[in-house]
């Protein structure tokens, strides 16, 4: 530990005037929009041009993670904690048999991971798991 202060990594004026001269008119050519601005037209259309701008969005369940247990075809179910980078693999016809077949697979796989989590803080906002559904 030191105690000189923080001001000794900046530079001094003079060495501040030294690199803007060096920098000079290398400035961007093109100035930038104000908040206020329209979009220019050449933005527009590569955006409109672009193939996924066609393309329908992915529904509020697109991971599966929305869909009843009967529902998913898949046989082996993942979910996994993106906080602890855990992974728990269950397969349907156990899932079905544990918490029924109407049961979402978002709330399955919840509770799979907080069965076994590893981050307690004691704090309800804060506790348990971040989870990741997959299905393979």
């Amino acid at each position: 530990m030191t105690d000189r202060p923080a001001s000794w990594r900046m530079p001094t004026p003079k060495q501040m005037e030294k690199m803007a001269a060096a920098v000079g008119g290398k400035g961007p050519s093109v100035r930038g929009l104000a908040p206020d601005e329209d979009l220019p037209p050449e933005y527009w259309k590569a955006l409109l041009q672009d193939p996924r701008a066609e393309a329908p969005s992915p529904g509020p369940g697109a991971s599966g993670r929305l869909l009843q247990l009967r529902q998913i075809p898949q046989h082996r179910l993942r979910v996994g904690c993106r906080r602890c980078a855990r992974i728990v693999e269950i397969q349907k016809v156990d899932a079905t048999r544990l918490y029924g077949a109407e049961a979402i697979w978002r709330d399955v796989g919840q509770r799979l991971l907080d069965g076994t989590c590893r981050n307690r803080t004691g704090r309800h906002e804060e506790d348990g798991c971040w989870p990741t559904f997959d299905m393979s």
